[in-house]
């Protein structure tokens, strides 16, 4: 009853509860439980749950204090016989399912006790080998200690006689050494083992230094002095001859400072040999550059100079900081000033080099060069801080990357007039029957993608410089100076703003450059500058920024600003080509009007041919336009702008102006009649602005032609029939140049002032029936 008990039921469990759990609780839980009971835990414990309110309660089943007397006499003192029944009952249970998950645990954990049970059985037969063999190893140390102390004691003698005897030989050799030391240095001497002189030398001075006073001592010292002498003899002759590299005499040196030779004197004599080397690579490097031998390219010059010149150097500076390290500040001050010289030299041949390569197109060559060339002088930089060849060498590159942006300015410059030139060519090219020219829209597409082909690639030739295995491309001024300021503002900035003033000087008065530009050709770059302002000019910009990641310290100019100047220009051109177009009408109509006699001109019968040529004219000039601009806003036409006869001038406006000519009893004045009725007439503006259309173009070129027109006629006299000349001549005009301008009114108070004023100008102001103006302006 008591083990029973001790497998009692979970805790918490009182008299009457059921030991068992729920019926539906899983058996790996109950397990759990098992195995915590069994390493004396509760389920509560293993939960992380306080195990119970008194741990020291005798009468709780999964405490440590449990006693199953005390329990059972409990029970029996408080539960009556069912209940007890009942707990008899549930113990029973319990003990059975314990026994049956015990059995279950053995089952499922055998083969794991019997490799357990097999490993500890070999565990403790190794541990009882190894106890064995460690006692034997104990013994044998012991007998092998007894053994060394035995032995010790008997040679104990032996070993100070020994170490006595090695004293002597040891103190015999040296003295042998010192003896022989004169015949070794004469013999090395004689082989040229000038080291091996030197270092027998060091090692046997300081001894005969000490016994000099003995006698014997003292003629071995007085020896080896003489051959010394005779040995730094020759190795100043052998450095004075110069015949041998820089390791050779620095050996040299090094040599005749160990035998003690003044320091000073040796720095001297090594810097003079050292620049006699260094003088002649240069005087190679220059003989390169000469007229009369071919030059060799500029990578080639570089790694002469840098395997040369430069490596010499390095040589030189690394050997004399090693020699005369103890010069002090003043040695390597005058290392300094001696590389400073030297490297001046150098840098002035290879500028004079890379001078011959400025007018060179391709950048990769002379990249390189200038990459090697860098690289090479990082060395002899380090070495010699205080002379300052890096940066000396990284402001040569820096120039000469200043030099090739400014060359690839003037390169995109030559082919924007070199485009232009081929625009002209083709313009002025005569036109074979059967076979057309290129037209405007092709020509104006040549010229943008040429230009737009130039500029990637100068971009894709100085993106060279900012190439990351280039080894100055990390500089602060290639990755912002050079960048910013070279690339974006003097290259692509600069040549925009080039082509906008070599555009605009295309609008210098007539006589100078725009005399003789072709009216197309301003029409051409108007629309190019335009279309540079709404795209081209954003799209380099962009393009120039993500290639060289420019920097926002430096200050840019805005694309807002360089757009507003190309559109200024473009507005100016196209203001230029209208005035230009304008003139060339008006001087045919200025011609046609002053060499004619308008007062004994016979009847008119049909259309002066000068006003055929004005519509045939404006109507090229209509579609040269209309290839390049859009058409453009056109106010409402009316519906008769066709049929408009010259009717209208017998109308009651303008009879105002010329009826009174008529009768010769006029009340009123005929002049102060046409001023009034200008007081009342839209003024007509004919140098507004020109806008970015067909509409606008051709109706600024109508006003100029048609206000020219206006002014000859107010200059002539004319007679009856010049005066209905002068009517069939405008209502010509009127019947084709309405379609042209932007409001038909503006040609219809334009060709009434003519009219006008030429009856105004007439003696005899008799104008002609409108029917038959009508019939032979349809007939001509």
């Amino acid at each position: 009853m008591a083990a029973a008990a001790a497998a009692g039921p979970s805790p918490g469990s009182g008299p009457g509860d059921s030991p068992e759990g729920p019926e539906g609780e899983a058996p790996e839980r109950r397990r759990k439980a098992h195995g915590m009971l069994y390493y004396g835990l509760s389920e509560g414990e293993a939960a992380g749950r306080p195990a119970g309110p008194d741990p020291l309660d005798p009468t709780d089943l999964n405490g440590a204090h449990f006693d199953p007397e005390v329990y059972l006499d409990k029970l029996r003192r408080e539960c009556p016989l069912a209940q007890l029944m009942d707990s008899e009952t549930d113990m029973v249970r319990q003990i059975r399912a314990l026994d049956s998950d015990m059995q279950t645990l053995v089952y499922e954990n055998y083969n794991k006790f019997i490799s357990a049970t097999d490993t500890i059985r070999k565990m403790k037969n190794d541990f009882r080998k190894m106890e064995d063999e460690m006692d034997r190893l104990a013994t044998n140390m012991a007998v092998i200690t007894d053994f060394s102390a035995r032995i010790s004691a008997t040679l104990q003698d032996r070993h100070e006689r020994i170490t006595k005897l090695a004293g002597v030989h040891a103190l015999l050799r040296k003295l042998q050494f010192l003896f022989e030391l004169p015949s070794r240095l004469t013999k090395c001497v004689e082989l040229g083992a000038y080291g091996q002189a030197v270092r027998y030398q060091g090692r046997a001075q300081a001894v005969l230094q000490q016994y000099q006073h003995l006698p014997s001592f003292r003629a071995i010292q007085d020896d080896c002095q003489v051959i010394t002498a005779r040995l730094a003899q020759q190795l100043r002759q052998r450095f004075r001859e110069g015949g041998s590299g820089a390791p050779e005499q620095a050996e040299c040196v090094e040599l005749l400072l160990a035998l003690g030779e003044p320091a000073e004197e040796l720095c001297e004599e090594f810097l003079a040999h050292a620049r006699g080397r260094l003088e002649k690579e240069l005087r190679s490097l220059e003989a390169e550059l000469g007229p009369s031998p071919p030059a060799p390219d500029v990578l080639e010059f570089t790694d002469r100079g840098g395997s040369g010149f430069v490596g010499g150097l390095c040589q030189v500076a690394a050997a004399y900081q090693e020699l005369f390290a103890a010069q002090g500040p003043a040695g390597a001050e005058k290392l300094a000033a001696f590389a400073r010289e030297l490297g001046s030299r150098y840098f002035a041949l290879v500028e004079r080099r890379l001078a011959q390569e400025q007018g060179g197109g391709d950048n990769s060559l002379l990249v390189r060069a200038l990459d090697r060339f860098h690289r090479r002088l990082r060395a002899p930089g380090a070495l010699l801080a205080a002379a300052g060849l890096a940066d000396a060498a990284t402001e040569i590159v820096e120039r000469v990357a200043r030099e090739r942006l400014g060359h690839h300015l003037q390169g995109l410059r030559a082919a924007f007039l070199g485009c232009l030139t081929d625009v002209r060519q083709a313009l002025a090219a005569p036109r074979v029957a059967g076979k057309e020219g290129p037209g405007l829209a092709e020509l104006l597409a040549n010229v943008a993608s040429s230009i737009l082909s130039h500029i990637k690639a100068s971009l894709a030739a100085v993106h060279l410089f900012t190439a990351k295995e280039v080894s100055f491309s990390n500089k602060p001024y290639f990755r912002g100076e050079f960048c910013s300021q070279g690339v974006r503002e003097g290259l692509i900035v600069g040549f925009i703003r080039s082509m906008c003033q070599t555009a605009q000087s295309f609008c210098d008065s007539p006589g100078e450059k725009g005399g003789a530009t072709p009216p197309a050709l301003l029409l051409l770059l108007s629309r190019l500058c335009l279309d540079y302002e709404t795209a081209t000019i954003s799209y380099i910009l962009t393009l120039t920024d993500e290639q060289f990641l420019v920097q926002d310290q430096f200050p840019v100019t805005p694309v807002s600003t360089l757009c507003a100047e190309a559109r200024e220009t473009a507005r100016r051109l196209l203001t230029h080509y209208v005035k230009v177009q304008g003139l060339v009408i008006s001087q045919m109509l200025r011609k046609s009007v002053e060499t004619r006699d308008w007062l004994s001109t016979l009847e008119p019968r049909n259309v002066r041919a000068v006003m055929k040529r004005v519509v045939e004219d404006t109507t090229a000039i209509d579609v040269q336009v209309g290839l390049l601009y859009e058409e453009g806003v056109r106010k409402a036409q009316s519906s008769d702008s066709s049929k408009r006869t010259f009717s209208v001038y017998s109308s009651s406006r303008q009879q105002g102006r010329y009826a009174p000519s008529y009768t010769p009893s006029a009340p009123m004045d005929t002049n102060l009649l046409s001023n009034i009725q200008k007081l009342f007439s839209e003024r007509i503006d004919v140098f507004s602005p020109v806008e970015f259309n067909k509409v606008s173009v051709l109706t600024g070129i109508i006003k100029i032609s048609l206000k020219t027109l206006l002014e000859c006629v107010r200059l002539r006299t004319f007679g009856r029939f010049g005066l209905q000349q002068v009517q069939v001549d405008c209502h010509f005009l009127q019947l084709y140049l309405w379609r042209f301008v932007a409001d038909e009114e503006l040609v219809h108070l334009l060709l009434d002032e003519v009219v006008a004023s030429a009856a105004l100008r007439c003696p005899d102001p008799v104008p002609m029936e409108p029917s038959v103006v009508e019939v032979i302006c349809e007939r001509g």
